[in-house]
């Protein structure tokens, strides 16, 4: 029961999660591209409840900021007059999934007003915005990296162990090799080999084929002490004794069989490749700017000035702990629960 819980504990946290990023362009308060050169590297915008009088507000507000007159990349709020925050807000037009286009947003304020909730970048740009719309890009290459390994992981592991002999040996050989092979300095090494400079739809697909066909290894080795187990049970001998074929067989006894390490597998894999995009991003070997994603956006922490006087730049990488956390979480909390089904 108390595992039963933290599955949908985490489920429900990363399914909001996943949501909040799917649609960024309703819940991001700016457009991506919006920039406000006014206000490069301008710190979060704080929250008020109280304003310069003294007086409690039921909602909270912000006041306009302007350039302090003293420093540089320094900002100071005009206290003259308070704007709210509101919901349900029409600005910059947007599209979810290429199908659906609005103008609505969840929350914002009344220009002359801003609310960067994490800031902005050397151009002015929302940093929220970029973030949600940068996890769009991180998290697809993530799952999509993790279905393509999955299903290489599945046809192997279940060939080697089903049919045995020479295909056993070939699979799990390649599947050692795979193992002991730095995939750090693989991915880099593979990736530096090709074009550096591919529009985005094309690099997206690249990362997914190269992150994809790495990991494969150690679930198919998974998968096959699985299959190796389940041909042997009487269920699927006595299949084989009417006369089951080898297809129907795998699909109605076996299969079922590594549904379960095939979910867990993939709760771990998901923030590894994740990782990986962001780490390739991160030294210019992935999505490049103008399209935002984790990685790139991290990057300017490259620069030393940035990383020692910005704070709020390191808000990409304190989402993506967050993330990896709660997939690890999931993981952890399913492969509990799979320990303790009866068998």
């Amino acid at each position: 029961m108390k595992s039963t819980c933290r599955i949908w504990t985490a489920a429900v946290f990363l399914v909001l999660l996943h949501g909040a990023v799917f649609f960024c362009g309703f819940v991001a308060p700016y457009d991506t591209a919006s920039q406000n050169r006014d206000f490069p590297y301008a710190p979060p915008t704080s929250l008020h409840f109280v304003d310069a009088e003294g007086h409690f507000h039921l909602r909270p507000f912000v006041y306009e900021s302007e350039p302090a007159p003293a420093g540089v990349y320094e900002y100071q709020e005009v206290r003259g007059q308070a704007y709210p925050l509101e919901f349900f807000v029409r600005s910059a037009p947007y599209e979810i999934a290429g199908l659906i286009s609005s103008n609505t947003h969840l929350f914002g304020v009344t220009a002359p007003a801003h609310i960067f909730l994490a800031g902005t970048d050397n151009y002015g740009r929302d940093e929220f915005s970029r973030i949600l719309a940068g996890g769009r890009i991180s998290l697809a290459a993530g799952l999509a990296a993790t279905g393509v390994s999955l299903f290489i992981a599945a046809f192997l592991g279940i060939v080697s162990g089903f049919y045995g002999r020479w295909w056993d040996e070939s699979i799990m050989r390649a599947a050692e090799l795979f193992l002991v092979l730095p995939w750090f300095y693989l991915l880099l090494a593979v990736r530096t080999f090709l074009p550096l400079h591919l529009d985005p739809l094309s690099a997206f697909f690249l990362l997914v084929g190269v992150i994809g066909t790495i990991g494969w290894a150690k679930p198919a080795r998974l998968i096959r002490g699985i299959v190796l187990g389940a041909r042997n049970r009487r269920f699927v001998l006595a299949s084989r004794g009417f006369g089951a074929s080898d297809p129907y067989i795998l699909r109605r006894h076996i299969l079922p069989e590594t549904f379960g390490v095939l979910l867990t597998q993939a709760a771990l894999l998901v923030p590894q490749y994740v990782i990986a995009e962001v780490t390739l991003s991160f030294f210019g070997l992935g999505l490049s700017e103008p399209l935002p994603s984790w990685g790139n956006q991290l990057a300017n922490l490259q620069q030393y000035n940035v990383l020692v006087s910005y704070w709020w730049m390191f808000a990409p990488a304190a989402v993506l702990v967050i993330f990896c956390l709660s997939y690890f979480s999931f993981a952890n909390a399913l492969q509990r629960k799979l320990e303790s089904a009866p068998i």
